[in-house]
């Protein structure tokens, strides 16, 4: 007995001290995105922050695929250990659930919740000339099934889809659907008019609609955005029951050491409030969460909620 002590102590002392060095080498951050994409600017923001303030780089690894799941099925099967993170997001932590049948990993029980680092709300847009003055008649038009309204989404899994068919459940409305390999290609034909509306991340659209080349008719988020103050709410324009974000936040796999996991989101929480990552953030027309919402226990209510919210709208669309 006298020698499982010292032993026992010795490991206790190691684990501290190992919490207190780290991180001790680059850290990796997983985005299940590709590189340039709204996940992928908010975590190479957060991460600059975080090199300088722990000392080591903090290096973004783009592993798309599946809607994001491939990367975050990577890192899910990382070692715990702190050196390998990941941005996940609405899709991939409150989606994807409903959408892939086969996914490897369950959002609420095989991750170590960092914390949420931003929202990033959703706009309702339209081509510069459709024949909708607000909201309200842009609605009247998508319910209407003589105006064959055609809706663009980047593809079954991706933001646009998932909160435009938010939208149309809502509304009770069906809409004629052009699938694209991505957002670009969406975008493009909504400007060039080949399609009628959309909806996706304000920070895709807000060089579009400040030009205008795309009509936008609706933050879906309680307050006006900063980056598009003229745009009013869902709320202000008639349909308050449609609020949503595709939000991002920071996990690490299930396991990782409870000081880790502490130094981590201490660090996102002065990350949040550092002056020149606020306003960067700020800029791309994300939402920064108080200091509540920055909390582990706040965002593994998130997931929570966030699968429940998409798990009925979404099933009837999942792939095997």
């Amino acid at each position: 007995m006298k020698r499982v002590v010292p032993f026992l102590m010795l490991s206790l002392f190691s684990s501290i001290a190992a919490a207190q060095a780290y991180p001790s080498r680059p850290v990796t951050i997983i985005v299940p995105f590709a590189a340039g994409g709204p996940t992928d600017i908010i975590a190479r923001i957060s991460g600059e922050y975080f090199s300088k303030a722990l000392g080591q780089q903090f290096v973004v690894e783009n592993v798309a695929g599946a809607g994001g799941t491939t990367g975050i099925t990577r890192g899910m099967q990382a070692k715990p250990d702190g050196y390998t993170i990941m941005m996940g997001h609405m899709g991939t932590h409150g989606a994807a659930p409903a959408l892939y049948a086969n996914l490897k990993y369950d959002p609420a029980k095989d991750f170590t919740p960092i914390g949420l680092v931003a929202g990033t709300p959703i706009l309702i847009v339209a081509r510069k000339d459709f024949p909708a003055a607000n909201l309200k008649e842009f609605i009247a038009k998508v319910k209407d099934p003589a105006a064959k309204v055609k809706q663009a989404h980047a593809g079954v899994g991706s933001v646009s889809f998932t909160t435009c068919t938010l939208l149309t459940s809502q509304l009770g409305a069906k809409s004629i659907v052009a699938a694209y390999r991505g957002t670009g290609p969406a975008l493009n034909d909504l400007v060039g008019g080949q399609v009628d509306y959309m909806c996706d991340q304000i920070v895709n659209l807000v060089e579009q609609v400040k030009g205008g080349s795309i009509r936008a008719y609706a933050v879906a988020t309680p307050e006006r955005s900063p980056a598009l103050p003229n745009v009013p709410t869902t709320k202000e324009a008639g349909l308050p029951a449609y609020q949503v974000s595709a939000w991002n936040a920071l996990f690490a796999p299930k396991g990782i050491p409870q000081d880790v996991a502490a130094k981590l989101n201490a660090t996102l929480v002065t990350a949040l409030d550092d002056a020149n990552t606020r306003k960067r953030l700020l800029e791309l027309g994300s939402v920064i969460p108080d200091k509540a919402g920055r909390s582990p226990q706040a965002l593994q209510k998130l997931v929570e909620a966030e699968v429940a919210r998409w798990n009925p709208i979404l099933k009837p669309y999942a792939q095997q």
